[in-house]
This record gives C-alpha cells, sequence and structure tokens, in this order.
C-alpha cells in the first residue's frame, strides 16, 4: 500500500476512534432470527430489517432449495445476454401484479435500482427535487445523472410546492422523488400532497418504497396502496432485501419504463442477473404475503405493544409511525455507549451517527419484526429502561 493512501487512512480511522465512532461489525452466528447469537452473545435483535420474518420461511427455503437443484446456483450472464431464465421474468411479472402495475423490473439490490432508475432517467438538462432524508442511494442516483438539484426540507410541501413554481417552464424533465418510509426516522411521507403538486405541475413522481414494502398497504403493497394512489405514481421503487427477506431490489410502472430500463439502466445492463435460487424465494415471498396475513398483523401489533413502551419510558422517539423506531440522544459518543451497553445487557439495537445523521440528531435505531414476541419485547424494554436512566438518557 502506497504511504500516502496508508497515513490518510490511519488518520481518517484515529478520527473515529478518538469519538468514539468506531465500529467494528457484529458476527451473526446462525439464522436472523428475533432472538440471536451476535458475537457470541445471544441476544434480542432490534436491528433487522427481516420485517416480517420471512428470511427463515419454510416456503422460502423450500422454494430455493428445489430451485437450486434444478436450476443449479448461478444464472451465469447480464440479463441482456444470456442471463435471464424464465424465474426471473416469472418473478418480475409476479412484482407487477402485486404492485398493481403493468410491468416491473428487478435489479440486483434496492441501492442499485434507485440509483440506477435516476441516473439514465434524468440527465444534465433535467430537474430532481428531492426530500432531505431520502436515501443515499436516491442521492447517489442524483448526482450521477448530473441534473440540477434542488432539496426541499424533510416533508415541508410548502417549499416543494415554492420550488416547483418557481421552476415553471423549466425546459428539461422534472422529477419530485421521496421516501416512502424513511429508514431513520421511520415515518411516512405525506405522498397524497406530494403527488397533487406533482400532477398540479407536471412533474414526474416517483417514490422509493423500500421500508414499505411488505410493510404497509394491503398484503404490504406499499405506500402507494396505503393511501390508495394507485395509477398516480409514475415510478415505485421497493427492495427484496428486507420485508420479503431475500435479495434485490425493484423498479416497477409501466411496460414502457421497465422496457427504457432494460436498455439504459447500468446496474441491470453490467451485473450477473439474479441467482435462481434468491428469484424463487423472491417468488415464495409474494405468495406468502398474499396467503399468509398474519404476518403483517402480528408485525403491526408488536409495533404498538413496543412503541407504546418506550414512549410510556419516556424516550424521544422523533416522529416515528413505523416499525422503524428511533430512540434520539442527541450525541453520537452517547449513541454507541448506550447502544453497547445495551448489546452488554442482552438487547442489539444498532446506534446511528453522523454522517448517517446529524450529530445532534444521533441515536439508536430500533427495528421489531412480526416474529418477535411479547416476552422478548418486554425484555427488550426493561433492558432499555436500565440502561436508559444509567446514562441519563431518560
Amino acid at each position: 500500500m502506497s504511504s500516502a493512501l496508508d497515513a490518510f487512512l490511519s488518520a481518517e480511522l484515529d478520527a473515529l476512534r478518538q469519538k468514539k465512532l468506531f465500529r467494528k461489525l457484529r458476527l451473526l452466528d446462525g439464522r436472523q432470527l428475533p432472538e440471536a447469537s451476535f458475537d457470541g452473545r445471544c441476544v434480542v435483535n432490534l436491528s433487522s430489517n427481516n420485517y416480517l420474518g420471512l428470511s427463515t420461511h419454510p416456503r422460502l427455503i423450500d422454494a430455493s432449495r428445489r430451485v437450486t437443484e434444478e436450476l443449479g446456483v448461478g444464472s451465469g450472464a447480464v440479463r441482456t445476454i444470456a442471463g435471464t431464465m424464465k424465474i426471473h421474468m416469472e418473478l418480475e411479472e409476479a412484482i407487477a401484479r402485486f404492485k398493481q402495475v403493468e410491468a416491473s423490473v428487478v435489479f440486483q439490490s434496492g441501492f442499485t435500482a434507485n440509483a440506477g432508475t435516476v441516473s439514465s432517467l434524468l440527465g444534465k438538462e433535467d430537474l430532481i427535487i428531492s426530500d432531505e432524508l431520502n436515501h443515499a442511494s436516491i442521492i447517489d442516483g442524483c448526482r450521477l445523472s448530473r441534473a440540477e438539484i434542488r432539496v426541499f426540507p424533510h416533508k415541508e410541501l410548502n417549499r416543494l410546492e415554492d420550488i416547483l413554481k418557481e421552476t415553471t417552464g423549466f425546459a428539461g424533465k422534472r422529477l419530485v422523488i421521496t421516501d416512502g418510509v424513511f429508514s431513520m426516522e421511520g415515518d411516512i411521507a405525506p405522498l397524497p400532497q406530494i403527488v397533487e403538486l406533482a400532477e398540479k405541475h407536471g412533474a414526474i413522481m416517483m417514490i422509493d418504497d423500500a421500508h414499505s414494502s411488505g410493510v404497509l398497504g394491503k398484503n404490504g403493497r406499499g405506500t402507494v396502496d396505503h393511501f390508495n394512489l394507485q395509477g398516480r405514481v409514475d415510478i415505485q421503487v421497493g427492495t427484496l432485501s428486507k420485508a420479503i427477506g431475500s435479495l434485490g431490489g425493484y423498479v416497477c410502472g409501466s411496460r414502457n419504463l421497465v422496457d427504457f430500463l432494460y436498455h439504459r439502466a447500468r446496474p441491470f445492463l453490467f451485473s450477473t442477473s439474479h441467482p435462481p435460487a434468491v428469484a424463487a424465494s423472491c417468488l415464495a415471498a409474494f405468495q406468502v404475503l398474499q396467503e399468509e396475513p398474519v404476518w403483517l398483523e402480528q408485525l403491526w401489533g408488536n409495533t404498538r405493544f413496543f412503541k407504546d413502551g418506550l414512549n410510556r419510558l419516556g424516550f424521544d422517539t422523533g416522529q416515528s409511525e413505523t416499525p422503524i423506531t428511533p430512540i434520539i440522544v442527541g450525541k453520537g459518543d452517547l449513541a454507541m455507549r448506550f447502544s453497547d451497553e445495551l448489546f452488554a445487557e442482552g438487547v442489539f439495537a444498532q446506534g446511528i451517527g453522523y454522517p448517517t445523521v446529524p450529530e445532534a440528531r444521533s441515536r439508536i435505531r430500533t427495528i421489531v419484526t412480526a416474529t418477535h414476541t411479547r416476552k422478548q419485547l418486554e425484555f427488550a424494554l426493561d433492558v432499555l429502561q436500565r440502561v436508559g436512566k444509567r446514562l441519563g438518557i431518560i
């Protein structure tokens, strides 16, 4: 390694250590479960995006095993050459039916779905209007597009409308983009009002439903269904890596949109397609969503129970409306200490600090799942109360 690079890396890592923000990766021993072993310690897991517990659902495991034996472990090529298998098309058709749109395209991750879509649809002559708390994949897609970027304060509809009015007559395309559920805050976008503004001012409407897929709407169809806005959002992005329990992302909308992305989205064009087993497990997950509504019911029952407990204890949970519930403590080093002491007492809730969130909004982020038991959540609340009091957080 060059001495210049090593000196830079060492200085950056030392700065993180001095601020008590340096973190080692937690090692999961075994399955992603509501109570799991990390770094050899059994803990109640409040850090997983496995909302419905589908990553270990027998139907997904069976589908993955069966298709691996039938089709092998890999596809062998990108989709546009020799890597499109029948099961990939079946998955895209299933997603389109589930989301009640004309078509969908599957990407290798939710990140590439966002970044690849924005950067392929917009260019330097265009304008993107984005919520300030949108996900990093949206931000990177905006930058890659080279379009002009205007950011409005989080969910401030008046400012969004001001920008749309100020750019009336803009020569290029205008895209309004928002998360459906914001990954660090756990709140829901005011989508009806945003859609109305986009329609009023002739802008394209795009939503990232990564944390809404499988969580909001009928059978988990997402934010658009939650607000009964079918047919009024041009581009919907979702993930297969969270509530769906497997891996990947997707974009859905019109047939023309998907055909365009087949030809222009760089992550789609230059990445090998999903292993057949991944596509099979995702197909099974969408069947579970429609045939086993109990998981969604349990997710929201656990969410209400846990939120009520946190609020009763006096924690600052911000504006959360979903299973994502931050506990805001205000200092990065305190958030990391809070997380470490919780872990030592049997609860895994990851600390989040700058640059993911502003320093003054540092927090731990908790996520409950459908498969947590009340006993596990009661234990977690007891530990949170004890450690929170010890650290002066409550």
